[in-house]
């Protein structure tokens, strides 16, 4: 079969493309998983994060991709959860212990042997690719196949970072940075939370523009104060630099969270401008976002689906990964990169 893979962890940039097509054997399913025939994935920014090492890849070569929707081929003489031809989608959580406090209280994201789909296995960049069947999910008829593939990690993700804000209907809500995942909190804020106003800090015009377009009451820079404080601000930058500019909008009592899985480490000076009395008190509080949990992916797909929410898509044949990397870098917002595979 066809893949996309990654040999060696490096920066990204025009003239350095980290993927390589490769042809390599079809994977055969464990017991309890199933084959899957790929048809669309989503490129995330956390692709980004293991390309060029801020989060380490298990092994290489990795095929990377964990916003996979596809259809399944065969399954392991365990797994009966899926007839063949079902469309299911995997996400960034692919297994965990099953066993420890946080797997038996729906906190699984936070196991010790949590393992990442795309990271820790290979994932969705190719024809096919195995998964447990425990960690599918079913894909609701409203989607196309494109569409669905952002809303397993963007959507999921975000869906979680919206539930820990523990923003009320009627506050104010935050958005720092306004990707692929910020889209998709603004839109799932303003049906779950139709009283409460998202003001979003951004540093691109067009991202402004955009922002106001979808329904945000305000949008500005990310150094800009916002017209009111807020309760809430979801931070999803790999920046320290808007973590600090957060903290000054936000309420007392109010809630940052900081929706990445790295920071980067050049931008850690900022980190010096950090004052107590402007930044931290009065009881304001820092919560990070850690994976998501399979029921953070289910409800995110209800939720969506409940609403017709769904993005703009800009899909890439599977050749094209390495373009549809570097686009995603350089913050071209046409819409959600999406490899096209079959």
């Amino acid at each position: 079969m066809k893949a996309m893979a990654l040999a060696k962890v490096g920066p990204i940039t025009s003239g350095m493309m980290p993927l390589q097509e490769l042809n390599v054997p079809l994977p055969i399913p464990g017991e309890s998983e199933v084959l899957i025939r790929v048809s669309a994935c989503g490129v995330c920014h956390t692709e980004l994060d293991i390309i060029e090492g801020r989060t380490s890849p298990l092994f290489l070569p990795l095929i990377p991709g964990h916003q996979v929707v596809g259809f399944i081929e065969s399954a392991g003489k365990e797994a009966h959860k899926f007839h063949p031809g079902t469309r299911v989608g995997a996400a960034w959580f692919h297994a965990a212990c099953g066993s420890c406090i946080y797997c038996k209280s729906g906190k699984e994201n936070l196991c010790r042997d949590f393992a990442a789909t795309g990271r820790d296995c290979n994932g969705g960049y190719a024809e096919y690719m195995t998964a447990p069947e425990e960690s599918l999910f079913t894909i609701p008829d409203f989607f196309s196949d494109a569409q669905a593939a952002p809303l397993l990690c963007a959507g999921a993700i975000g869906y979680r970072s919206l539930i820990l804000s523990d923003i009320k209907n009627g506050g104010n809500l935050g958005l720092m940075g306004f990707g692929t995942s910020a889209r998709l909190v603004l839109a799932m804020a303003r049906k779950k939370f139709p009283q409460t106003q998202v003001f979003v800090f951004a540093r691109k015009a067009d991202q402004q523009a955009l922002a106001v377009k979808n329904g945000a009451a305000w949008a500005g820079a990310p150094d800009e104060l916002s017209p009111q404080k807020l309760n809430a601000i979801i931070e999803t930058t790999p920046a320290w630099g808007p973590v600090i500019d957060a903290l000054k909008n936000l309420l007392p009592g109010g809630r940052l969270i900081i929706n990445a899985i790295s920071k980067d480490e050049a931008d850690k000076k900022r980190l010096m401008e950090l004052d107590y009395a402007a930044h931290l008190w009065m009881e304001k509080e820092i919560k990070t976002v850690a994976n998501v949990t399979r029921e953070d992916v289910r409800q995110c797909l209800a939720l969506a689906a409940a609403h017709s929410i769904a993005l703009p898509v800009q899909e890439y044949p599977l050749d094209q990964a390495n373009q549809a990397i570097l686009d995603l870098k350089q913050g071209k917002i046409s819409g959600a990169k999406v490899l096209r595979i079959a």
